[in-house]
């Protein structure tokens, strides 16, 4: 690549990006202590807006193997936080809903969330969170696009 002014560029979404992702996963961490991992709360929240769902549909709306899905929908069951009722047409489909405990922990783990990311984007003026918030919407649909394209959908 000869062009600076692109590696320039580059370079810079590379950094702000990776500082981004890490502190702002470290500061979710921080609000959910040790109710739940950041990977559980963002399970929790799908199957909560879905309401209801299969570890399948989970692993694909991650972008996981259903092997690391399985295994944190084992550790939200054992702690009765998610509830696995079986299709009673085809016994081979789990249905994944929320239980009253996980409903209730996922409301002030959210809370916690909310808070602190009002207390960020607060900082921003409407124009610009709006702008930011759409420009960060179109790059996750040109990097949802790019993933279908290298699988050939």
């Amino acid at each position: 690549m000869n062009n600076p002014l692109i590696q320039d560029l580059i370079d810079r979404y590379v950094n702000v990006s990776f500082q981004v992702h890490k502190k702002a996963e470290s500061l979710i961490k921080a609000e959910l202590g040790n109710d739940l991992t950041n990977d559980q709360h963002y399970v929790l929240s799908y199957i909560r807006k879905a309401s209801g769902c299969t570890s399948t549909e989970l692993a694909d709306a991650f972008d996981v193997n259903k092997s690391a899905i399985t295994a944190i929908i084992s550790r939200m069951a054992d702690r009765g936080l998610i509830e696995r009722t079986r299709d009673v047409n085809d016994r081979r489909v789990v249905y994944l809903t929320l239980t009253g405990a996980g409903e209730e922990l996922f409301r002030a783990c959210q809370e916690k969330v909310h808070q602190l990311v009002e207390s960020i984007i607060t900082k921003f003026d409407e124009t610009e969170i709006t702008t930011f918030i759409n420009t960060y919407e179109k790059l996750a649909q040109i990097l949802d696009n790019k993933k279908k394209d290298e699988l050939g959908e």
